[in-house]
């Protein structure tokens, strides 16, 4: 049976949303281990320093994670929680994701005050989304909306909304659901009308590499479903060379050792949409990958790289 050092602190940033997911990890690593005292550091945001300072959101998510794997390095603390589709595809050096936890909901969120759907929604009508994997599938489907940016955290954005600036938003289910704003949700995208970005709804928790003993007490809250699901999209992501500036989506669903994965590539303004899918028996996470790297294979017979330059 594995066993957790006496004392453990997960570094986190202050963040409404990055409590929640730390908290939640905190409170089953404590009844897992209860001899183990779990604490949280937090470590000060310096988000809009860096989004002034970047032009990549990508960037500007590496940069924000750095601080919370400083505090790791310096042994402030000893893991820290995510979510997994803000997560590189290649982890730094010394650095990595210990355990995957079982998947939340996936889907996006249609957020309005006013209207019940995207079908409801009139011609022009403005709906904020921050995610050009959002923007593209939403101009491909519904070409008479008005997509605008949708900046500010999660508060900000439904100000924004409650505002008037928006007709509707399109948000991570999770993201809300963790907040306790799920009431906030008019409706929900089903993935064949928004392919989800990969790892869209799953928390990861990462420590240092070097620490053997805690991957192995971490690696107890992992689910192997979303783990080789996750695992495949990430694969998929990673061989196309996938960042927050590609409207790339990748979703795997993974039941009785059958892995199914779909995906997608567009251009910003959605007229331009290449989508995929591919299915295999898979056992580990070897599997997951070599699936992954099939799908990107065959994304890139068919010209996927017109979307990557």
């Amino acid at each position: 049976m594995p066993h957790a050092p006496r004392r453990l602190t997960i570094a986190t940033r202050e963040f409404a949303l990055d409590l929640l997911q730390a908290e939640h990890i905190r409170a089953r690593l404590a009844a897992r281990y209860p001899a183990t005292a779990v604490s949280l550091l937090r470590v000060a945001n310096h988000d809009d320093h860096i989004s002034d300072q970047v032009s990549s959101p990508i960037v500007a998510q590496r940069m924000s994670a750095k601080e919370l794997e400083v505090a790791m390095e310096e042994g402030r603390a000893d893991l820290a929680v995510h979510a997994l589709k803000d997560v590189p595809m290649e982890m730094p050096p010394g650095f990595t994701l210990a355990a995957i936890v079982a998947r939340d909901d996936p889907r996006d969120a249609f957020v309005s005050n006013r209207y019940t759907g995207l079908s409801d929604l009139p011609p022009g009508a403005i709906v904020g989304t921050s995610s050009p994997r959002r923007e593209a599938q939403l101009r491909e489907r519904h070409p008479g909306l008005t997509v605008d940016a949708l900046r500010g955290n999660v508060a900000a954005r439904l100000r924004d909304l409650d505002e008037g600036h928006y007709d509707a938003i399109i948000m991570a289910t999770a993201g809300l659901k963790r907040l306790g704003l799920a009431a906030r949700i008019a409706s929900l995208l089903e993935p064949d009308e928004s392919l989800p970005a990969p790892g869209q709804g799953t928390l990861a928790i990462e420590c240092r590499a070097d620490r053997a003993d805690l991957v192995v007490a971490l690696g107890v809250l992992g689910d192997r479903a979303t783990t080789l699901a996750t695992t495949a999209e990430r694969a998929f992501s990673r061989a196309l060379g996938g960042n927050c500036d590609i409207p790339l989506a990748g979703y795997a669903e993974w039941e009785e050792g059958s892995l199914w994965l779909r995906g997608l590539l567009a251009n910003r303004q959605g007229n331009d949409v290449l989508r995929g899918e591919m299915d295999a028996d898979v056992a580990d996470a070897e599997g997951a990958t070599q699936l992954g790297r099939e799908l990107a294979d065959d994304f890139l017979a068919r010209g996927a790289a017109r979307f990557l330059s």
